[in-house]
This record gives C-alpha cells, sequence and structure tokens, in this order.
C-alpha cells in the first residue's frame, strides 16, 4: 500500500514507523519541516506527502488535532482517490465524523472514524515507536454498521499497526464513554498534582501517586482542543465526581464512620463488579 499520514507527533508517528517497517510506502506531511525532514532521514517515512501525491494513496490517516483535521478534509476532499480509505486519529469523534461522513458521499472516498487506544503521557515523534499500537484496542466509527466485507477491509488496511481487538460504535457513544475513561482522569490527574503537598511527596509517595499523576504530564494544547470539543458529556462527568466526592468529604467532617465505610464499600464493590 501507498500510505498517507497527515502529523507526525506521537500516534502519527508511531503509525508511519509501523507500516514502514511492515514495508509498505510512507509519504507523510508535518508542519514542521524540521521535523517532517527527519522522520525522512531517519528511515519513518519515503517522502513528503503532497497534493499529487494524496490520489494516488491506498490509505490517508488524519493524526491531527480534530479542529485541523477537519480543515484539512475540507481542503483536499476533492484530491482523495475514490473508493479509498481516509481514517482519522482524532480522541473525540463528533466533529471529524460529521464532516467526514459528509465529505466522502460527496467526493467518493471512504471515510472512518477511528481512535486507537493507545499511547503514553509522552508526546512528539521523538517518542515515537513502531509498536505503540500492538495488542491495543481501536474504536472505529463506521459510515455504515451492518457491512461485514468493509469491516473486514478496515481491519486490513489497519493490520500492519498490529491492534488486539477492534469495537464498533457511534460518534455520540464514542465521546461520552471517552470523557468517563479518559478526558475525566487527564483533569482529575491534572487538579490533583497541584496539591501544595506534592513539592513534598518524595520519600512518603508509592504506586498510588505514581499512578495518578502520570497523565497529568499532559500535552496542554492538545487536551484543551479535546476538552472543549466535547465538553457537554465531559461537563457531565466533572459535575458527578465532584458531587460524589463531596459525600466524601461530608462523612468525614461529621465523623461518620458508618457513611464513610458504606462509601468505600461501594467503590470497592463496583470495581469489582465492573473489572471482575
Amino acid at each position: 500500500m501507498q500510505v498517507g499520514i497527515l502529523g507526525l507527533g506521537l500516534i502519527g508517528g508511531s503509525a508511519a514507523r509501523a507500516y514502514k517497517e511492515a514495508g509498505h510506502t510512507v509519504l507523510a506531511y508535518d508542519k514542521d519541516k524540521v521535523m517532517l525532514d527527519y522522520a525522512i532521514l531517519c528511515g519513518a517515512a519515503d517522502g513528503v506527502l503532497t497534493s499529487e501525491a494524496l490520489g494516488e494513496c491506498d490509505l490517508v490517516l488524519l493524526c491531527l488535532y480534530p479542529k485541523a483535521s477537519i480543515a484539512y478534509l475540507h481542503e483536499n476532499a476533492a484530491l482523495f482517490p475514490k473508493g479509498k480509505f481516509v481514517i482519522d486519529f482524532c480522541g473525540t469523534k463528533k466533529g471529524i465524523c460529521e464532516a467526514g461522513f459528509a465529505l466522502s458521499k460527496e467526493h467518493g472516498f471512504i471515510f472512518v472514524g477511528g481512535h486507537p487506544m493507545a499511547g503514553t503521557h509522552h508526546s512528539g515523534f521523538k517518542y515515537s515507536r513502531s509498536d505503540m499500537f500492538v495488542g491495543a484496542p481501536m474504536v472505529i466509527v463506521p459510515p455504515v454498521y451492518d457491512d461485514i466485507e468493509l469491516f473486514e477491509h478496515i481491519k486490513s488496511v489497519l493490520s500492519p499497526l498490529g491492534f488486539g481487538s477492534f469495537s464498533v460504535t457511534d460518534a455520540d457513544k464514542h465521546d461520552e464513554m471517552i470523557a468517563f475513561t479518559s478526558q475525566l482522569a487527564h483533569v482529575v490527574s491534572n487538579a490533583y498534582i497541584k496539591s501544595p503537598g506534592a513539592k513534598n511527596h518524595k520519600g512518603l509517595s508509592a504506586g498510588s501517586y505514581k499512578d495518578l499523576t502520570r497523565v497529568a504530564w499532559l500535552n496542554p494544547d492538545m487536551w484543551t482542543e479535546l476538552f472543549l470539543e466535547n465538553k457537554t458529556h465531559l461537563l457531565k462527568e466533572l459535575s458527578g465526581i465532584i458531587e460524589r466526592l463531596s459525600e466524601y468529604r461530608d462523612a468525614m467532617e461529621r465523623d461518620d464512620a458508618q457513611t464513610l465505610r458504606a462509601l468505600l464499600e461501594d467503590g470497592r464493590r463496583m470495581k469489582g463488579e465492573i473489572d471482575g
């Protein structure tokens, strides 16, 4: 295949390395020309993804932020080859899928929403690696949900990335769940580390501290856009956790051991039920 990749950050860079390692031709573009030149020099890409080359790609991956991906779709929709896949790897799906599905109907390419559930708290091409997606879940938002042949074709073009499983959903359901499973965790971690006590944690912290603060080290530009893009669902989750935390605080203020223990037991029980 000839694969076009837009954006050479952690995700796009890892995808480029994986396809190149699997023997495919990789053409890439990044607004940072130094980074683009480096990716070609180090062998992660074969060349620059130009407007002319775009029309010859068997697969195009959009690994930009949502707004930039939507803008790129509008600007280049007429250049995508008919019948070929354009798949986004954005962290939210509603906006990009609305644009992608509408433009694909008009211009004849196949748009699929995608979200690889992989990554690290680091960002940038220098942290990319060819095995980033190996064994990871992949969420897809297809244009139709009852086309088995299309689903198998999607899995085939993404197979060089090595995903461990695929799940299918719609854009709104994806964004609702990702507000809980990812975005809320990033907000909580980022707020937690702001405690005055954080500066004095050394020697008095272990796994709990490390687990809870890992994603506080984030990309502010990207997460600002993702949070605001998905604010309806994320605000609901934030309101919920604030309300639940208030229950623990109120029980402790009253020295209400019975209520506090019940809250703790309820959380422990739900963890067991949900995760097994």
